[in-house]
């Protein structure tokens, strides 16, 4: 019997299952930015890794200025490898991007709100020590019964240890928990690994090859749309 559902943020509600390198790979396209997907990719690491690493990011800090700071890391590593960049070109990226983002947690605000109705959600994400502030902005924060965030609670996806967290907040057995997430590996894998159930919003992956049949972990279910949550839903009851 599902009691309570622990669901990602990145990727899932805020890109219906866009990885965010495949989002600003498609804005640094439409801004003309002249480099190739590889180095983007290298980029793209570098950013994640720094605002990792680094304080770059605070708590105050909407998810557009989270964007803005991306996107100068990533130009960071562009320059300091020989491809000049135009930092005119942060600021229109970052509001593309975070208008992308805006849209889609708007689409996904009915879908998160019929689960709330029903269970009780907590969101489990990797991000930077600011998703209180997005959530707020984006006008969803009231759904989630608690936030786990890995750059608060210093444990980070694919560690089963982040979403054991969610389900002794709710001081559930992970067996009653359903795990909703856009990556294979750092969403699927240890939740199964936790023996909860999972859905995997299997849409646009990176770097990740793996499928629901792949190796000893399998989804419980499969969806292309954040809004197919539902239903599926049901089907676990």
């Amino acid at each position: 019997m599902v009691k309570g559902v622990l669901i990602d943020y990145g990727g899932t509600i805020d890109t219906n299952g866009l990885h965010w390198g495949a989002v600003l790979w498609d804005s640094y396209q439409k801004h003309q930015v002249n480099i190739d997907k590889a180095l983007f990719s290298k980029a793209y690491a570098f950013g994640e890794r720094s605002l990792a690493i680094h304080p770059i990011v605070k708590p105050e800090h909407s998810f557009h200025d989270t964007l803005v700071l991306k996107t100068e890391q990533q130009f960071k590593f562009l320059k300091e490898n020989g491809y000049p960049t135009d930092d005119r070109l942060i600021e229109s990226i970052a509001s593309d991007c975070n208008a992308f983002a805006q849209q889609t947690v708007e689409r996904a605000k009915p879908v998160l709100t019929s689960l709330a109705q029903e269970y009780p959600l907590v969101l489990v994400s990797n991000f930077y020590g600011n998703i209180h502030t997005v959530l707020e902005i984006f006008g969803i924060a009231h759904l989630f019964k608690t936030i786990i965030e890995s750059a608060v609670v210093g444990v980070r996806k694919p560690d089963p240890k982040i979403y054991q967290l969610g389900a002794d907040f709710l001081e559930l057995d992970p067996m009653d928990c359903v795990v909703i997430g856009d990556s294979f590996i750092k969403d699927i894998v240890p939740a199964k690994q936790l023996g909860c159930r999972a859905i995997w919003l299997n849409v646009t992956g990176w770097e990740e090859a793996k499928t629901a049949s792949d190796g000893q972990w399998m989804a419980d279910a499969e969806i292309t749309e954040f809004a197919s949550v539902t239903n599926e839903m049901k089907k676990l009851k």
